[in-house]
């Protein structure tokens, strides 16, 4: 084999690999749930928490995307929809219109959308993706995936990418999707949260 076809053959051997790490990283992932999570697996991978069995949300907060700064803590009595993505993901892509189209619905009924933006090695691949989809709400800029790993063990699936974690107006984890989520079914997943009333 000469040299040049060696390399081709390396290079096509790189590019694959990359690709299946790629895909394996941006998945609909498994539950990633478990016993202490208070989550209880509903239909279509939709999870529910009762009240009263719902764990605390961690404390994130950091750099946005856009260099501001954002925290959960900012929107203290609000539902907070939380959603883990990156723009090298393909079902990122896939649910960003519909994430908007329901932010924008339920933007005056006190529900706030914050994004968590990982594995982006450049801002700028995040701040386009925003900029091509008309992203509006902030999204923390989370490249090592910190903010995700201080979620409750069980809660988020740190493969599971894009996933949607809904916390309610006291702070707690009530509701979560580890796969991409439809206009539809994001709605089925925080209507019920936003009629409870705060405890």
């Amino acid at each position: 084999m000469s040299g040049t076809n060696r390399r081709r053959t390396m290079l096509a051997a790189v590019v694959a690999a990359t690709a299946a790490l790629a895909l394996s990283a941006c998945s609909s992932g498994s539950s990633g749930g478990g016993g202490q999570t208070g989550f209880i697996t509903g239909k279509s991978g939709l999870d529910t928490a009762q009240a009263g069995h719902r764990k605390d949300a961690p404390e994130i907060s950091g750099i946005t995307i856009d260099g501001g700064k954002a925290s959960l803590a900012d929107y203290k009595g609000k539902v907070v929809v939380l959603n883990v993505w990156g723009s090298w993901c393909g079902p990122c892509r896939a649910e960003a219109a519909g994430l908007e189209q329901v932010a924008q619905k339920y933007q005056g009924q006190g529900v706030q959308f914050l994004g968590i933006n990982t594995r982006d090695t450049d801002p700028g691949n995040a701040v386009a993706f925003e900029k091509n989809f008309g992203i509006s709400y902030p999204s923390l800029y989370d490249p090592d995936g910190t903010q995700i790993l201080k979620f409750p063990k069980g809660s988020l699936n740190p493969q599971a990418i894009p996933s949607t974690i809904v916390v309610d107006r006291d702070g707690k984890l009530a509701a979560r999707s580890l796969r991409a989520l439809s206009a539809e079914d994001l709605e089925s997943l925080i209507k019920p949260i936003v009629a409870e009333k705060s405890q």
